[in-house]
């Protein structure tokens, strides 16, 4: 299984093609429109997400809600377009006119100047449009197909918020999905911690004041994949690999972190690694999940957690010195229309791409066809594993 995005932040539309997913899987397109409402939401959004109400169309691999086995092709219209039509017409020719939203003052922390400088342009709206995290849309779209073809699997998905700026919302941790999903759907932070809510609120609403921007660090947890995803035969085999890429590849993630991850570099071997059980039930299991369910870069069933870290949003009000590309005269740098944190949709991006390795490394180990087929091939395989 693959895929691949495109579009612009003002283009047309956002597309993406998934290949390689089973023939056979009923979706839920509410639920994918859901998804995509969802990631526009949280405090601290901009006013675009107020423009904005994206919807997914199919328009390839799916017949009466159901996928044929051949590329699922989707498109998310960019309303907001109307406003850009001239500025980012795709085939118009180029004028005075529709170059007036030119960008030469590049902004620190953005692709923004070296993007121009490894393509040649001049134009830095060229590099801005494409680099914006607006394409983590469809992202989420293509997970939640992904999540849809876990859930048939009877795997358990959730990204949520741990920490913004410097408040910490922990809560009682737990890898309990259903509770996650029931404590976080009750505040628009996405946190598992309400008592914290007041407090981030006023920590983003006086960030926002001072033209600042906030990150934070995001939380995944998956439930019940087999054990033995992933190989320890080589480097680029590795699943927890696969899954540290997959996040750092989503727009100002800056760290990855696997179970305790950092923490364990201050401990003892015997405080980290998590012991060995068996029972005649359930066969193989661990005591505590300290390695977030990987051992030699494999899933070893126990609960998988990933936590991201994300950092600030570059376009700051309060604009940061920087140098015109025409110039080379020191000014204040560009600001584009943003938000004050995007930590709430961004765990749930988070979610959505490691939903897609996860259903990718799946489709990789068994034949992923059809998925009747590919229930039947998992149920026998956790049945061996389970005997081992």
């Amino acid at each position: 299984m693959n895929y691949i995005t495109a579009g612009e932040s003002h283009g047309p539309q956002l597309t993406g093609i998934l290949e390689g997913f089973p023939a056979g899987v009923l979706l839920d397109i509410d639920e994918i429109n859901r998804q995509l409402s969802a990631r526009q939401g949280g405090y601290g959004r901009g006013n675009r997400q107020k423009i904005e109400h994206d919807t997914i169309q199919i328009v390839g691999g799916v017949r009466h809600k159901k996928t044929l086995g051949s590329p699922i092709a989707l498109v998310i219209n960019n309303i907001d377009h109307a406003h850009w039509a001239n500025i980012m017409d795709p085939v118009a020719t180029e004028t005075e006119r529709n170059t007036l939203r030119k960008v030469t003052r590049p902004r620190p922390g953005h692709a923004d100047l070296i993007g121009g400088m490894k393509y040649g342009h001049r134009d830095l709206r060229n590099v801005l449009e494409r680099s914006s995290a607006r394409e983590t849309a469809m992202r989420v779209a293509l997970g939640a197909i992904c999540k849809q073809l876990l859930k048939q699997l009877d795997i358990s998905i959730v990204g949520y918020v741990e920490q913004i700026g410097t408040v910490k919302a922990l809560g009682n941790r737990t890898t309990d999905t259903k509770e996650i999903v029931s404590e976080i759907s009750q505040n628009d932070l996405r946190i598992i911690d309400n008592q914290k809510v007041a407090e981030i609120h006023e920590l983003i609403d006086e960030a926002k004041k001072n033209g600042d921007t906030l990150g934070g660090i995001i939380r995944v947890v998956v439930n019940n994949l087999p054990a033995g995803l992933g190989s320890y035969t080589g480097w680029n085999t590795k699943l927890d690999a696969k899954l540290a890429a997959a996040v750092v590849g989503v727009n100002a993630m800056k760290g990855v972190s696997i179970g305790d991850g950092f923490e364990t570099a201050g401990q003892f071997g015997s405080q980290v690694m998590d012991p060995i059980d068996w029972h005649k039930e359930t066969g193989w299991t661990r005591t505590s999940d300290n390695l977030g369910g990987f051992e030699g870069g494999m899933t070893n069933g126990m609960p998988v957690v990933v936590f991201a870290a994300m950092k600030p949003i570059p376009t700051l009000y309060k604009a940061l010195q920087t140098v015109n590309v025409e110039t080379h005269l020191q000014q204040k740098a560009n600001v584009e229309r943003s938000d004050t944190t995007a930590i709430v949709p961004a765990s749930i991006v988070i979610e959505s791409v490691i939903a897609i390795e996860l259903a990718k490394e799946i489709l990789n180990t068994f034949e992923g066809s059809n998925l009747e087929r590919l229930k039947k091939q998992i149920a026998d395989y956790r049945q061996e594993v389970r005997d081992f």
